[in-house]
């Protein structure tokens, strides 16, 4: 697709169109791609005699498999807007340094994080909750993951911009692709080969590998790009990276956040319910992703959209755009809320059949996942903020749950409440953060408003003057 064609289809298209065009794949993709993590922990909360405690093992890595994605989201979401933000104002040669100096640092972060992580692999995850029981599950799946990190960011971050770059179709076949090796490989490696939880972490890494050079030959030999990954382009640019760094913060930081929350719940998971309760929210967490996925892959979709006409001012086409996104996740949402409530323990049994796990399992979801279907309205904020370039707001929502809601009350519920305190922190962290959020965006839409008038108004008066 030719960067003009570009311009035209994002300018000028149908909105419901375009979000069809563009949401649709990416929420395919994403929900293909959770499947690396659900189905990994449905194989492992299956091994026999153990499955209890490799999916607790599993739990306590989640903040450090969330730290991964986070330097994922600084580069790839980062340099996902940055390259949509160039083509609304028609700047080619801009959104190629972008995507090779995304690359860049792609490369330098993963080398560090593959070091530094199988270094401290042992002490990070005692920090991080791992009991004596649950340490050996832990490191045997977070090693390969810690040597694959460029594999997941280079499937991951640079997949962001294949979406800008006009083609949903192709970013989700990359992630189809991913996930679809990895469903094929876990049975193989954890039962077939008898390598266990480690077995997972292998498929997980070669799926990743091949998914990422599968982008890689899109922006390197593939004619359906409209931009290409050049040499000349990865040499780092301060004003580049800058730029990359400070859009891809917001949700960098939330991210990490999530990281330090997940470290604080595991700490008092084990204080109030044990091993077990662990487990359980790892579960909880795996059964939110299946829901959440389909609102990410729809945020996803709109980023291109709304960042193209910002950078090109049809600020009627922005407000236009946001508002759809927010009404098709409020509606997936809520419906998601209502299967959630009403099957829990069908959800459950997916990962495990261990009684005990299962009762704990179906208490704690049924009160963290209580708000969910006023979750939208935050996610859908922090992506607007992301796609016009505006880090400090979208920061600010972002965070509003995790660190100024989310935390405190990991803290203070449980020892007012013991476990169920825990599971009432995700419900009042979510409503306090929406009542933030949507505060912001809602001032956000009416100043958007009135940019459009004034526009309009502008654009009447130059009418006039050709016309007299």
């Amino acid at each position: 697709m030719s960067l003009e064609n570009t311009q035209d289809n994002l300018g000028t298209e149908s909105i419901t169109k375009l979000l069809i065009k563009f949401s649709i794949p990416a929420i395919v993709g994403m929900v293909v791609n959770m499947l690396y993590n659900v189905i990994d922990r449905m194989y492992i909360g299956n091994i026999p005699n153990v499955g209890g405690l490799a999916i607790t093992g599993v739990g306590i890595t989640m903040p450090v498999t969330q730290i991964i994605t986070a330097f994922g989201m600084l580069v790839g979401i980062g340099t996902c807007a940055s390259i949509s933000i160039a083509f609304g104002k028609r700047r080619k040669d801009e959104a190629e340094g972008y995507l090779g100096n995304g690359l860049t640092l792609i490369l330098i972060i993963s080398a560090i994080i593959a070091v530094f992580g199988n270094i401290f692999a042992e002490q990070i995850l005692t920090l991080f909750g791992a009991s004596e029981n649950t340490l050996p599950y832990a490191l045997a799946y977070i090693r390969p993951l810690f040597w694959g990190t460029i594999c997941n960011l280079f499937a991951f971050g640079l997949n962001n911009s294949v979406r800008s770059d006009g083609n949903p179709k192709i970013s989700m076949y990359t992630m189809m692709i991913g996930a679809g090796i990895n469903i094929v490989l876990d049975p193989i490696f954890i039962f077939g080969l008898n390598l266990g939880i480690q077995g997972a972490a292998y498929a997980t890494v070669i799926s990743q590998f091949i998914a990422g050079c599968w982008v890689l030959y899109y922006f390197t030999k593939s004619k359906k790009s409209s931009i290409k990954l050049k040499t000349s382009t990865m040499k780092l640019s301060l004003p580049v990276v800058k730029g990359i760094l400070m859009i891809g913060l917001s949700p960098f930081l939330m991210q990490m956040a999530s990281s330090v929350v997940s470290v604080i719940a595991n700490n008092a998971l084990m204080t109030h319910g044990g091993d077990l309760a662990i487990g359980a929210m790892a579960i909880i967490t795996s059964v939110c992703s299946i829901f959440v996925m389909p609102i990410y892959g729809l945020n996803q979709g709109s980023q291109p959209i709304i960042g193209y006409n910002y950078g090109a001012k049809n600020y009627a086409r922005v407000r236009q755009t946001y508002v759809y996104s927010l009404i098709a996740c409020t509606v997936i949402l809520t419906i998601s809320s209502v299967i959630v409530q009403a099957f829990p323990e069908f959800a459950v049994s997916m990962f495990n059949k261990d009684p005990q796990l299962t009762d704990k399992t179906v208490a704690g979801m049924k009160l963290f996942l209580l708000s969910m279907p006023l979750i939208g309205i935050q996610m859908t904020a922090s992506t607007f903020y992301q796609a016009v370039g505006k880090p400090k707001k979208a920061m600010i929502i972002s965070l509003s749950r995790q660190v100024i809601f989310l935390i405190p009350a990991f803290l203070f519920l449980p020892r007012m409440f013991g476990l169920i305190g825990v599971w009432l922190a995700g419900p009042i962290a979510d409503t306090l953060a929406v009542m933030v959020s949507g505060f912001i965006i809602f001032k956000e839409m009416i100043s958007l408003k009135k940019l459009d008038a004034e526009m309009n108004e502008e654009e009447e008066c130059s009418a006039e003057e050709i016309s007299a």
